[in-house]
């Protein structure tokens, strides 16, 4: 034991233990994840999910398992779509990123254990947001169809809307980005237009069933007698409507096939491979000791970024260049790569935006569209800095300035909520409205328009000087209880599962994840063209 005979100083004994704290709290939260995540794969339950299995069929995510090559990511998107709702978590469906012979795909794939893979307004939520990231990325698309169509007691939710998932199809395939529908059973209703629409359509033997109206409907319609196999059975379409371009003989086939359609679909990247790269400087591990568990705690976003950025690879370079390091010091910008390919990072300090850090990132913006680079957000904001001296120096003109840059730009752009994404900084810093190319949460991330003791204070100084205007007493007692009620609300609200279940953000993910899950979506964006734009609104001076 080291130390005086009084023992260690007390301030490196809390040095080391603080680490650890921030580690175990973390850990705590990625439990919390965890659990979550395993409802979504869950699905309809172990009943439903037996069921399937003992009538020869694979789950959703076993098939795509066979889909992808094997050794690679899958990158699921959106998996706890619905968190919160009447709904089971994860909408009845999974989709993601997945590498299917060497090209990149956009994979949906319904969940038959969740009411026959019914689609309920959290499914076609989530669908709208896969199709987004497909064209926005060049993807071609994989369905995996086993649907029993709409949800029928929420067909006013999903009906109007519902004609969007059909219109990406057709636009998707003119635009030469392939659609390819795999059908392993029922494909009912609304749910025949996917393999219907699609440019490439497989259907398993025996198995698959297509029909705009069941036997039952043909018969309350028509009058028709009529069975599944000769009313939409999958040989019938092979050898009689054609809408079947390939019979499988079970499911493990129509995989192979769809595997063999992609292998032949001549895709190349916009962009060539990196050459190579180095691991980071410091290990993505140690992320879990750095995050503080109180969000009001500064933490240094540079020791983020040199944990899930490039390291140097020869002794000319470095991890991290950092652009203007003496000017607007609360947010912290420069250039790095990410699994060698180059980004331009924006990453909060001190959490508050002054108007030095506002003209500061309107200035990187336009330098990165200049240079065709991907900029990278990382979130740690209270917002814009207020009070008279700052209105007077012009914190909404220079706020406006980099929102006006955000909002503008024309480069891919990626989010991470890695702490507080408050108020209008979670514009300024490229938030779900300004349209990311993708944007992922950290288990601790909070967003909402402002703190819950801030906002709970505000209703309270309201409250109090509109009794004071009509002369009338304040009732304290009942101004801390309705404080206390809407800190909890907000602190409720603003916590990720609430946020990623709506779909703001694109899934919760481990923070020593971070490195790889940027590094599959930088490599997705990198399928299609893009350049950056010398074109903006009025910058007010």
């Amino acid at each position: 034991m080291t130390g005086t005979a009084t023992g260690p100083d007390p301030r490196t004994r809390r040095k080391a233990e603080q680490p650890s704290a921030r580690r175990e709290a973390m850990l705590a939260k990625l439990a919390e994840l965890d659990a979550e995540h395993a409802k979504a794969a869950a699905g309809g339950g172990e009943k439903y999910a037996a069921r399937h299995h003992e009538r020869g069929k694979l789950l959703p995510r076993e098939r795509i398992e066979l889909l992808v090559d094997e050794g690679s990511a899958f990158l699921e998107l959106s998996p706890l779509a619905g968190w919160g709702s009447d709904f089971t978590v994860g909408a009845s469906v999974v989709s993601g990123i997945g590498v299917v012979e060497g090209v990149e795909c956009m994979i949906t794939a319904n969940d038959p254990t969740v009411k026959g893979g019914a689609s309920n307004p959290w499914t076609l939520r989530k669908l709208f947001r896969a199709s987004q990231i497909a064209e926005e990325n060049g993807l071609p698309t994989i369905s995996l169809v086993e649907s029993g169509g709409a949800d029928l007691p929420t067909q006013k939710e999903i009906f109007i809307p519902g004609g969007r998932l059909f219109r990406d199809l057709t636009r998707a395939s003119a635009r030469r980005q392939p659609t390819i529908a795999l059908v392993f059973g029922n494909s009912t209703a609304g749910g025949a237009y996917v393999p219907g629409l699609s440019d490439y359509t497989v259907m398993v033997r025996e198995r698959a069933k297509v029909f705009l109206a069941g036997p039952p409907l043909v018969k309350m319609a028509t009058g028709e007698e009529s069975d599944d196999e000769t009313l939409g059975g999958a040989e019938m379409h092979a050898r009689t409507s054609g809408l079947a371009d390939y019979l499988a003989e079970d499911e493990h086939d129509a995989i192979r096939i769809g595997r063999r359609i992609v292998a032949r679909l001549n895709r190349r990247k916009a962009r060539p491979e990196p050459a190579g790269y180095a691991e980071p400087a410091e290990d993505p591990e140690t992320l879990l000791d750095l995050i503080p568990t109180d969000l009001k705690e500064p933490f240094d976003p540079r020791d983020v970024i040199v944990r899930i950025a490039d390291g140097a690879s020869t002794g000319n370079e470095v991890p991290f260049d950092e652009f203007k390091p003496l000017y607007g010091p609360s947010l912290v910008t420069g250039w790095a790569r990410i699994h060698g390919r180059p980004v331009g990072i924006l990453a909060n300090a001190q959490g508050v935006l002054f108007s030095e850090e506002a003209q500061k990132a309107a200035q990187f913006i336009q330098l990165a569209n200049q240079s065709d680079t991907p900029l990278l957000f990382l979130h740690n904001t209270t917002g814009y800095m207020v009070g008279a001296e700052y209105e007077q120096g012009g914190i909404i003109k220079h706020g406006a300035a980099m929102i006006n840059a955000v909002s503008n730009s024309k480069v891919p752009h990626l989010s991470v909520l890695i702490g507080a994404s408050y108020g209008a900084g979670n514009y300024g810093m490229n938030g779900r409205a300004y349209d990311p190319r993708f944007l992922f949460t950290w288990p601790n991330a909070k967003s909402a328009v402002m703190g819950p003791q801030q906002l709970a204070g505000v209703l309270s100084i309201v409250s109090r000087a509109a009794a004071e205007a009509r002369g009338l007493p304040f009732d304290e007692e009942a101004d801390a209880g309705m404080r206390a009620m809407v800190e909890t609300m907000v602190e409720e609200q603003s916590l990720p599962f609430v946020l990623s279940g709506m779909l703001y953000d694109d899934g919760v993910i481990d923070p020593r994840d971070t490195r790889t899950v940027l590094g599959i979506c930088l490599s997705a964006i990198d399928s299609t063209p893009y350049e950056g734009t010398t074109r903006y609104g009025v910058f007010r001076m």
